[in-house]
Parts: C-alpha cells; structure tokens; sequence
C-alpha cells in the first residue's frame, strides 16, 4: 500500500516519497529519530506518522471475509476502513489545513460560505489549481472542474496562482529532494489552466443541467479530483415566486453531488452567499438558501473577518471539531496569515 494514501498533511505525504518512503512496508522498521531525521520534522510528528501508517497497515490486512454479506450493504469496519484512507486537498494554508484535518477532504461535500470580498473565489480556484499537484509533492495529481455562475472566474487570476504553485514545487524540490533524486518540475502554469474544465452558467436550469451532465464528464474523466460550484446560490436568490420548487431543486441537486463526491472519490466544494436573518429581535448574518440547505453539505466553512484578519471558522462536520483559524489572500493565492495582511477600507 502507498503512504499517498496515508490520512496525513500533503508537505509530510511529500516529504515521505522525497525520502524514498513510498510505501508502507518501507515504514515498518524504522525509528521516529530516523524518521524525523530523514524527513526534517520532529520526533513527536514522525511518531504521529508511524502510528498513523502502523493503524493503515493493519487495516490493510484485514481478510475480506469481513465484508457485509448483504448486497448494497457495508460494514462499520470497511466504513473506518474508507475514513482511514480518506484523500485531501491542501488550501496551501497550512493553519486553514489543520483545522481541516489536512485539508479538503474527497468523497465528501464542502460548503464554505461568507460575505463579499471575503476569498471565497480566491480559495476555489486555489483549491481547483492544487488538486493538481503531483502526488510526488504529496498532491493527487488530478483534474478540476469549475461551474462558474457569478462570473467572477478571472483567468488572469488563475494563471497567477498556478504560476505561484508552480514556483512551490520548484522551491520545495530543490530543498527536500536528494541531489541523487533531483529531478525537473515538469508541471508548467499552462498545464494547470488545461486541466481545469470551466463552465459559465446563466441560470438555474443551465445549472442544474450542467451537474446532472457531471456524471458522463466524470466518468470520461476519473482523473477528476475536485467540483467547484461559485456559486451555488446566485440563481437561486431571483426569480423563484414557488418557494417549494426552489427546495426541491436544490434537495436534489444536493444528493446529486454527494453521490458524486462518493461514487468517484472527489472533493466537491460549494460556494454561498450570505443573507440577513432576524433572531431575537436583531437581523444576523447566516449563509443563504435556508435552514433547509443547511443540512446539503457534509461541512460547512464560515469566512468571516475579525479585525483585519481573515478567519475561517468549521460550523459544521461530523468528524471535524469546531476550531477557527486566519488564512490570507495573497497575490501567490490562499496563504498563511501574517501581520501584512490587513483589511482594505472603505474611503
């Protein structure tokens, strides 16, 4: 079994294939000193790691008489099974990723939320750039797919954080990797824009034309790794008299895309806007389309400012605890906070 499948963070999947650790076998006999040393961390994170892939690799032995003998059924073992072997998306902010558990994780439906300006786009297309990362940098290596129905999917702006990813694995290369397994970064920002497949969608109907069309792309494409909806709200917030036939079209769509992220172990990520709520007296921020919508996604990710700060806080997940952490939007992409970042204000 491969340690790219290992529940750890992407720099530590990657730091492990730098140092010709590839497999789990290869992590059998060895020592967390020797880890930690090899791989330039510490001794508490290499024997984080060993008991990680020793839990993997028992899994792996499992017999598979242990299976549910039920057709369709599955058991609560092979379930854990899955969860152990769960894949990540990094958002190249390592804070943000720790909170996430590495990252944005496949076979499951991502919400992230917020107000205006407040990185949504920004950590979409980063999220679309990186799911391409070799697996060899501790990416998956695959493709993207990105429904656009606000317009706000600026190319320029893609090509920009590519080119700054691209500029990471040549970094991270040339500081990680043996002179004796040095090689070339052959990942250039143009093949980023060419595994990204854009669609522009002007109304609901196209909408969810398109998301019932994702199964034949997919399944022509099972490199794919990540579906982005920006947003997943736009056309839903006009021109809908029948309430009741908004809440079924968007039940629908829901189950269609966890059936999606599930059958072919991708990331699927949507987008919201919010909407003002009165509670107690007050009218409240909460994220748009209802209490009813609030249950579509597997997690939900609230964007929020706190001072000149960008934070995102985990609302909801059934295996993530509720934890905030600042990210920054930078001219390279989603990034580490730092004390640079500061809001721009209105004049």
């Amino acid at each position: 079994m491969e340690v790219s499948s290992l529940p750890i963070s992407a720099s530590h999947r990657g730091k492990l294939i730098s140092a010709g650790y590839t497999s789990l076998s290869s992590l059998s006999s060895l020592s967390p000193s020797r880890l930690a040393r090899d791989l330039k961390i510490s001794e508490n994170e290499a024997v984080e790691i060993l008991k990680i892939a020793s839990r993997r690799s028992g899994l792996h032995k499992i017999e598979s008489g242990s299976r549910a003998i039920v057709n369709g059924a599955q058991t609560a073992w092979d379930m854990l099974h899955e969860e152990e072997s769960s894949i990540c998306i990094t958002t190249s902010c390592s804070n943000l990723d720790g909170i996430l558990g590495g990252g944005i994780h496949c076979k499951e439906v991502t919400e992230i939320g917020g107000m205006p300006g407040i990185g949504k786009t920004q950590l979409g297309i980063q999220l679309a750039v990186n799911a391409q990362i070799p697996a060899d940098y501790g990416g998956l290596g695959g493709k993207a797919v990105y429904i656009d129905t606000e317009g706000s999917f600026i190319v320029e702006r893609v090509l920009q954080i590519a080119e700054a990813c691209a500029q990471d694995m040549l970094e991270y290369n040339s500081l990680l990797r043996r002179d004796s397994q040095a090689c070339g970064v052959d990942k250039q920002p143009k093949s980023f824009l060419d595994n990204i497949f854009y669609f522009r969608v002007c109304s609901y109907t196209e909408q969810i034309a398109v998301i019932n069309d994702l199964v034949k792309l997919i399944s022509e494409h099972k490199d794919v790794k990540i579906v982005v909806i920006d947003s997943i709200t736009f056309h839903f917030r006009q021109d809908f008299a029948d309430m009741a036939l908004r809440t079924r079209l968007l039940s629908g769509m829901s189950l269609k895309l966890m059936k999606l992220a599930k059958n072919f172990n991708l990331a699927v990520v949507v987008l919201n806007q919010v909407t003002s709520k009165f509670v107690e007296g007050s009218f409240q921020l909460t994220l748009a389309l209802g209490d009813s919508w609030a249950h579509a996604a597997t997690n939900r990710i609230i964007l929020y400012w706190d001072g000149n700060e960008r934070y995102a806080y985990i609302d909801k997940s059934p295996s993530l605890p509720s934890a905030s952490a600042p990210y920054a939007v930078t001219g390279r992409g989603i990034r580490n906070s730092t004390s640079n970042c500061k809001r721009a204000k209105l004049m």
